[in-house]
């Protein structure tokens, strides 16, 4: 969609040439500045796909893909460590992967059934229990989300619930590390949010949590996209003194579903990730198979608001991944032909280009990203100098 500019005629100014000259150079080079990113490539030695990316600071991260790959780095990237393969993962496809220190993770495996499972390690890789198996024949795990050692959530494609109309978004609970799990799909109808919904194992940024008892799924699928707001909310009533145990807080669950979100109604379109900050949520997406379409990739709200407002300038292509990065107050999204930020809490969307030094395509190829590190097909990792997105001083006016 084209917006209008308003042309505001501006009075001529007496200024000498040569400073015109530099004042064009100063702001060409500062544009030139503010577009270019470090994307550092990183030596794998694998062709495992990767959508699992887990970075718990800039030195220490976990990734996980394809053929039950999983790799984890202490030192930044400079060398990524190939863990062993979980038992009987050797066929599984890792999309999503939890961190909780440099020796301690679960991994997440996306398939029908039994394919979706969860294995964890507390030895830094070298060995690994099965934690859950899909007990849903015919489910598909989407994300999972932990806000701490002990409270998590798994998404999971909808369900046909036994005894009941209409299939279920799988949305299941942890209070105890993964030992024990809540299927809240067998007890809330309101999961229930039309034949044509789904959700999307392309980053496992799907699923959001903001607290260990509060979460945030974006889907997607012909019925349209939305956000689903989750509060284990018996929790917030309880007044008890001494606290119950929390096996007795899973008596209920609070189901609300924001307005429509602007994304293609589409079976391979809608909601793929989300993110947010104190003061707005930003959803990324689009249609997996246009990858190159620019039309509804985005869209932006206040978090405390039900009404989406789509960007004036969008991304530029098809994105399955967004992070937001407090320290420069940007917002970085990546997909198949490309990255881009935003300055301005996703009202406009600027391609982020490799500097002149790095490889052309470094931008490109894209599935996830966990700041500062981001991970893509064959082997793909990389890692964005954040500083680069710092803001740039203003040049002074010439006199």
């Amino acid at each position: 969609m084209k917006t209008r500019q308003n042309i505001h005629t501006q009075p001529q100014l007496r200024v000498p040439h040569i400073s015109l000259l530099r004042c064009g150079l100063a702001a060409l080079a500062l544009s030139a500045a503010t577009a270019q990113a470090q994307f550092q490539i990183q030596t794998t030695h694998t062709t495992a796909s990767f959508r699992g990316i887990h970075a718990l600071s800039p030195q220490v991260a976990w990734a996980s893909g394809t053929a039950g790959t999983v790799l984890r780095t202490t030192d930044g990237g400079t060398t990524w460590q190939p863990c062993t393969t979980p038992p009987g993962a050797e066929k599984l496809d890792f999309r999503g992967i939890q961190a909780f220190d440099d020796k301690t993770a679960i991994v997440m495996s996306s398939g029908k059934g039994d394919l979706s499972r969860l294995y964890k390690t507390t030895d830094a890789c070298h060995s690994w229990t099965l934690l859950f198996t899909n007990p849903d024949k015919d489910g598909f795990w989407d994300a999972v989300k932990f806000s701490d050692a002990s409270h998590g959530f798994i998404l999971g494609d909808p369900i046909t619930v036994p005894g009941t109309t209409g299939k279920r978004f799988v949305l299941k609970q942890t209070f105890d590390g993964g030992k024990s799990w809540t299927s809240w799909e067998q007890k809330v109808p309101t999961l229930a949010l039309g034949e044509n919904a789904a959700a999307f194992a392309a980053s496992n940024s799907s699923l959001i949590l903001k607290d260990k008892f509060v979460a945030i799924i974006g889907i997607g699928g012909k019925d349209g996209s939305a956000l689903i707001d989750t509060m284990t909310h018996s929790i917030g009533i309880c007044n008890c003194n001494p606290m119950p145990p929390e096996s007795l807080w899973n008596d209920k669950l609070n189901v609300s579903t924001s307005s429509e979100a602007p994304f293609p109604k589409t079976e391979s379109a809608g909601i793929f990730a989300i993110a947010e900050n104190r003061f707005f949520l930003i959803a990324v997406g689009g249609d997996y198979k246009l990858p190159d379409s620019s039309e509804q990739t985005a869209a932006y709200k206040g978090t405390g608001s039900i009404k989406w407002s789509s960007p004036q300038t969008p991304p530029h292509g098809y994105r399955s991944s967004v992070a937001y990065d407090p320290t420069t107050k940007t917002w970085i999204t990546v997909g198949p032909n490309g990255t881009d930020i935003s300055t301005d809490d996703g009202r406009n969307w600027q391609p982020l280009k490799p500097a002149a030094n790095e490889q052309q395509d470094a931008d490109q190829n894209w599935n996830a990203l966990s700041l500062p590190f981001v991970v893509g097909p064959k082997g793909r990792i990389g890692k964005l100098s954040l500083d680069t997105l710092k803001p740039v001083p203003k040049p002074k006016a010439s006199r």
